[in-house]
C-alpha cells in the first residue's frame, strides 16, 4: 500500500473521531491526512469508498491484534474479563467510536451498510470461534444459538460505547449482566442429565421471535 493511501486511511479514521460521521468530507479527511483532497477521489473514487476501506482495514488490524490473546482464553469469565480490557483499550484509541459512527451512518446511507457489516462480522467471527471452543462439550451449546450469542456480544460492546456517553454507571451494570450470564452457563454445565434434558426441552418448546 502506498504511503498516500495509508495516510488517507488513517486520516479518515481521525476525521471520524474528531467530526463524527456527519462531519466527514473529502476536505476534513484531507486535512487530517495532510494531503490534497483531490487525492481522495484519485485513490478511492468516492468518500464512501474511502470510509468503507478505512473501516475494513482498521477493524481487520484490531482483530489481528487481539486474536492471540483471545486464543489464550480458557473460560467464559476470562473471555468477559478480556472483553472489558478490549473495550476499554479500543475506547481510548477511539476505535469503538469509529465503528459506532459507521453503524450510525449506515442507517441513512445504504452504501455504508455492507462494508460496515463486513467489518463488524470480523469481530463476530472471532468471538464465535472462541465461544465454540469454550463451549465444546457443554450442554449449553446444545440448546443455545452460539452464533447468535457471538453477534449479541459484539453488538453489546459497540452499544456500550454509546451508552457510556450518557450513563456510564448503567453501562457498567450492563457489563455486569454479561458476567452473570457466564455464571449461569457454568450452572447449566453443573446440572445433572435429567435437569439438562428438562432445560433443553423447555428451551426447544419456547416460541421463536
Amino acid at each position: 500500500m502506498s504511503d498516500t493511501k495509508r495516510r488517507l486511511l488513517d486520516g479518515t479514521l481521525a476525521a471520524i473521531r474528531q467530526h463524527g460521521i456527519a462531519g466527514v468530507s473529502a476536505r476534513t479527511i484531507a486535512a487530517a491526512a495532510g494531503v490534497n483532497q483531490a487525492l481522495v477521489f484519485y485513490h478511492f473514487g468516492t468518500v464512501d469508498e474511502l470510509l468503507a476501506a478505512a473501516c475494513r482495514t482498521a477493524t481487520a488490524a484490531r482483530v489481528d491484534e487481539w486474536s492471540p490473546r483471545l486464543g489464550e482464553v480458557r473460560s467464559l469469565r476470562e473471555l468477559l474479563d478480556l472483553g472489558r480490557a478490549l473495550h476499554e483499550e479500543e475506547r481510548v484509541l477511539g476505535n469503538v467510536s469509529v465503528l459506532a459512527q459507521m453503524l450510525a451512518g449506515a442507517q441513512s446511507d445504504e452504501r455504508l451498510a455492507a462494508p460496515t457489516g463486513e467489518a463488524l462480522q470480523l469481530w463476530v467471527d472471532e468471538i464465535d470461534s472462541v465461544l465454540r471452543r469454550l463451549l465444546a462439550g457443554s450442554p449449553f451449546a446444545e440448546v443455545a444459538d452460539v452464533s447468535g450469542l457471538a453477534r449479541a456480544v459484539s453488538a453489546a460492546f459497540i452499544g456500550l460505547e454509546l451508552y457510556e456517553g450518557v450513563d456510564r454507571p448503567a453501562a457498567e451494570r450492563a457489563m455486569a449482566a454479561l458476567d452473570q450470564l457466564a455464571v449461569l452457563i457454568e450452572i447449566v454445565d453443573d446440572l445433572g442429565p435429567i435437569a439438562r434434558r428438562a432445560l433443553q426441552s423447555k428451551i426447544t418448546r419456547a416460541p421463536r421471535r
